[in-house]
């Protein structure tokens, strides 16, 4: 397994011995999320497969905050909030919107005139380190110039 599901797996087992339930729920579904990946995969996930599924999980939770936000149901949304910090601790450190902008107008200035080629170009630097939208409204911005 990568470093990064078995960092996960430690701390389930260590939440398991403090019997804090909220974090088994949370760790124990990431890691299940993880066991799917595997067999899709075909092969142990790496580390940026275990990021994508992080990923997908705090989506997930963000998703689900807006509708128990519209839903006024508050203590849903709390419980929501409190997994997505929990998962965003293990996701690798956030690239800066100077690192990010320096990449788009690398590559415009490369030849990539619409969004789609920037995207293509941009996306695989940071695979698993930004969300897609970031760098789209980041490359809308600056072929907008």
């Amino acid at each position: 397994m990568s470093d990064l599901a078995d960092r996960l797996q430690q701390d389930l087992n260590d939440a398991r011995k403090a019997q804090d339930k909220a974090l088994v729920l949370v760790l124990g579904t990431v890691l299940s999320d993880v066991k799917n990946k595997r067999i899709e995969l075909r092969r142990d996930p790496a580390d940026e497969d275990v990021v994508d599924v992080l990923r997908k999980g705090i989506k997930r939770r963000r998703e689900s905050i807006d509708m128990y936000d519209k839903g006024n149901r508050p203590e849903l949304a709390a419980k929501e909030r409190t997994e997505l910090e929990v998962l965003e601790r293990y996701l690798p450190p956030a690239v800066s919107d100077d690192e990010l902008r320096a990449a788009v107008r690398a590559a415009i200035a490369g030849g990539a005139a619409n969004i789609g080629a920037v995207m293509g170009r941009v996306m695989p630097l940071f695979k698993g380190r930004v969300d897609g939208s970031a760098i789209n409204a980041m490359a809308k911005a600056e072929l907008a110039k």
